[in-house]
């Protein structure tokens, strides 16, 4: 597989850092060469994505220029989670989650 694999609505990415497009689910999974301590950088492009589903295989951080849940200003997600998160007048509210650490 490449770097980025995309379909229709979904990516699935192998990346250290991936800007997200116009994808509604993607799959982040450990980039080559990657390391046990290594995470991958998520940037959410809040000018193109709105809703987004995002299942971890790896640690990863997702940031981005908006605050989540009027609170944080990026999450840290656990290997194995994923989340749901829907950006409402520039600021991304998290819907559901089953493995954000403390941010």
């Amino acid at each position: 597989m490449s770097s980025i694999y995309r379909t229709k609505d979904s990516a699935v990415i192998k990346k250290a850092n991936y800007t997200t497009e116009t994808e509604k689910v993607l799959v982040v999974l450990p980039y080559e060469n990657q390391g046990e301590n290594d995470t991958v950088k998520i940037t959410l492009n809040h000018s193109i994505t709105k809703h987004i589903v995002i299942k971890a295989m790896t640690n990863c951080i997702i940031d981005s220029p908006q605050s989540f849940d009027l609170e944080y200003d990026e999450m840290e997600l656990s290997k194995f989670a994923s989340i749901e998160l829907k950006n409402i007048a520039n600021t991304w509210y998290i819907l559901s989650s089953d493995g954000l650490k403390n941010s």
